[in-house]
């Protein structure tokens, strides 16, 4: 296929330059945003009397016949074409003859692409963004299970307050509404349109920009044609917030690989989400976690390529920018795979509530409740400090848990114990006592997944 720069020379180059040249391999993705762009052009063209109404109706009927033929197989996209906009433009031409060749009036490949991009990335993010509040609701539904569960909370990786499951899920999903909201902003900054602009300078027919524009559903066209063809902005911000997002499926990977562990047989996988060993009969490996941890570096990745290409590019238009599109592809991609096992992974998880309470016992974690009972006695923090933590010591001595010991025990570390010190430290009370707001207290848990029930069913992208 012809080269659509053909002219000053015959599009002939040497065979390693075409193969480093050619970018159908990755952005033959973008067949459906170079269509309908291309679409959207025509119709311009012809409102501004710069094309017939008869081209028109002629490039854009052919337009959709090759869209229709791409999706049905009958028209298999050729790989030896420059780029998608080459192969499009190419098969059109065949297809219409001097017709096609007036569509490309107006605008350049370089304003082309970066239409394409955006108008792809738009659609990335309402698909993730599906994705994430499903996650969001799967998480949400096992707190509500669990917003009465005891479990420890830690710090540093050590036991160190009782606190409810549902809680401790709900952190998460928190995470997840905030990444919701940086999707949501980064939206507006995808959603300029960019046509128009052409190499870089504009163009000296009368276009209509902000028609072609919305057309497509962009908002606004961007002011500046410079910026408008040399912007990849708006792929460093999509990433990041990507990059995010994956962070936050790895810190809720590990997790999972943890409580799912024999040492702490918190939950339980489904067999659907985890693996077995080649050798060892008895394993039940949580793969699927931790390659969504492992795949976070593959993300990351993408940010810094993205970063590192645009860091020292002069204005406006580089063909450096070609490596925009596998960054983008690839994160979205990562992002998107592990999200779509994660949200079954974490619906069909099994809470194992009394392995949980069981272990917040162990760990003393209602030792800073038992200080607090005999600072509300009259005994100085750090006296009712000292005194707890000489308790603790002797129980771990002799294998008992601060429930275990009798009155006339406790009595002899300090008079002021009584029977009521019991209630003080039974875990249920400690979890239900911190009903502050935001608090682990099951009352507190339920207002919490009332505020995510309602932002998920107010939600709107716009």
């Amino acid at each position: 296929m012809s080269k659509l720069w053909e002219g000053r020379d015959s599009g002939i180059i040497d065979e390693f330059a075409e193969q480093l040249n050619s970018s159908i391999g990755v952005d033959k993705r973008l067949y459906k945003e170079d269509i309908s762009g291309s679409v959207a052009h025509a119709e311009m063209l012809a409102k501004q009397g710069i094309i017939s109404e008869e081209d028109k109706k002629v490039l854009v009927g052919a337009l959709n016949s090759v869209l229709c033929d791409i999706e049905n197989g009958t028209l298999q996209i050729d790989e030896t074409s420059e780029d998608i906009h080459t192969f499009i433009e190419g098969v059109l031409t065949e297809r219409v003859g001097a017709t096609g060749k007036k569509l490309h009036t107006a605008r350049s490949r370089n304003d082309q692409v970066a239409l394409d991009l955006r108008l792809f990335v738009k659609k990335e993010i309402i698909e993730i963004i599906g994705l994430l509040k499903n996650l969001v609701l799967v998480i949400t539904d096992k707190a509500e299970e669990s917003k009465e569960a005891v479990c420890p909370g830690y710090t540093h990786l050590q036991r160190a307050q009782p606190i409810t499951f549902g809680q401790h899920l709900l952190a998460y999903v928190f995470m997840f509404i905030r990444d919701i909201e940086r999707l949501k902003d980064a939206y507006k900054r995808v959603d300029v349109s960019p046509i128009g602009s052409c190499a870089l300078a504009g163009t000296t027919y009368d276009t209509d920009r902000f028609f072609e524009a919305e057309k497509l559903g962009f908002s606004t066209v961007c002011l500046n044609s410079i910026d408008g063809v040399s912007d990849r902005d708006f792929c460093v911000e999509y990433i990041s917030a990507l990059a995010l997002v994956q962070t936050h499926l790895s810190r809720f990977a590990e997790e999972l690989v943890l409580w799912s562990s024999w040492e702490f047989k918190f939950v339980e996988l489904s067999p659907k989400f985890t693996t077995g060993s080649s050798i060892m009969p008895q394993k039940k490996n949580p793969d699927i976690a931790e390659l969504t941890r492992g795949k976070t570096g593959r993300v990351y990745g993408d940010l810094v390529s993205i970063l590192t290409i645009l860091k020292g590019l002069p204005l406006a238009y580089n063909k450096d920018m070609q490596e925009d599109k596998e960054a983008v592809f690839d994160a979205g991609d990562t992002v998107k795979l592990c999200l779509k096992a994660f949200i079954p992974m974490v619906g069909t998880m099994k809470p194992l509530k009394d392995n949980m309470k069981k272990a917040a016992q162990k760990g003393f974690i209602n030792a800073t409740d038992l200080a607090d009972y005999l600072v509300k006695k009259g005994e100085p923090f750090r006296n009712a400090y000292k005194i707890c933590g000489e308790i603790v010591g002797d129980c771990i001595k002799s294998g008992k848990i601060l429930e275990m010991l009798t009155l006339s025990e406790y009595k002899k570390y300090s008079d002021m114990f009584e029977n009521d010190l019991y209630q003080a430290i039974d875990l249920n009370n400690c979890v239900n006592k911190r009903a502050s707001f935001g608090g682990t207290a099951p009352s507190s848990v339920e207002k919490q997944i009332l505020f995510v029930k309602e932002y998920i069913a107010k939600f709107d992208i716009l």
